[in-house]
């Protein structure tokens, strides 16, 4: 949420919490965010899961930013900030959101557990398996991390393979993108993996998040100190 402060008394935020029918409500989330004058200033909103639909993304529904603020040196009070239906945030959350949910009603993606050295790179794959329905479903696009690269052996791309039967397994390779030691001692983004798919033939082409299992992370992140000749 941009906040802005024009005048001279400052604000100070205690509790931040979102109201919408679109996502399930958390309770209210501490802050403590002292704001002064300043022509903005973003602060993070906590959201739940969203209401989504198994087929179909919904249309975002109004939401309503609830705070508990002091101003100045008066009591806390809670202050209610409307956003509508149309702001462009909360639609993209919920179409987001909602387009991970249907693809993953359909297909559960995961790292396969089997990964060997390929000269400068590491070789594995991509295990895709059918949930709902019996149509095809098509793998279009995979996308790597800040950390890695994650590319299909075949070269292919849109779609990268199609699911027929129950389950496809998509060769794969994974190569550092950087090779800095203070980047892979930070690497909180480095294993959220992107896999775009189409659930239905002539449907849209929606994103998940799939992130390999504890094992493999290490598994990559060895290859990654030895080809990149970082310390140990």
């Amino acid at each position: 949420m941009a906040v802005a402060n024009t005048g001279t008394v400052p604000l100070f935020f205690e509790e931040l919490q979102l109201q919408t029918e679109s996502f399930q409500t958390m309770p209210p989330r501490r802050v403590d965010m002292p704001l002064g004058r300043t022509p903005r200033t973003d602060l993070p909103i906590p959201y739940g899961p969203a209401r989504c639909d198994p087929t179909t993304i919904p249309a975002p529904k109004p939401a309503v930013v609830v705070a508990k603020l002091r101003v100045g040196d008066e009591p806390a009070r809670e202050v209610r900030f409307p956003i509508p239906a149309t702001d462009p945030l909360l639609a993209q959350l919920v179409r987001t959101e909602c387009a991970a949910f249907i693809l993953a009603q359909t297909v559960d993606v995961a790292f396969g557990t089997a990964w060997t050295r390929d000269g400068d790179r590491l070789r594995g794959a991509l295990l895709v398996t059918r949930r709902r329905g019996s149509g095809p479903v098509s793998v279009d696009d995979l996308v790597g991390t800040t950390h890695y690269r994650l590319e299909p052996v075949s070269g292919k791309r849109k779609p990268v393979d199609v699911l027929t039967g129950a389950s496809l397994e998509i060769p794969v390779l994974i190569t550092p993108t950087r090779c800095d030691p203070h980047a892979f001692a930070e690497s909180k983004q480095a294993y959220l993996f992107t896999v775009r798919g189409t659930a239905t033939p002539g449907g849209e082409s929606y994103n998940m998040t799939v992130v390999p299992p504890e094992a493999v992370q290490l598994k990559f992140l060895d290859y990654a100190v030895d080809v990149c000749d970082l310390p140990r």
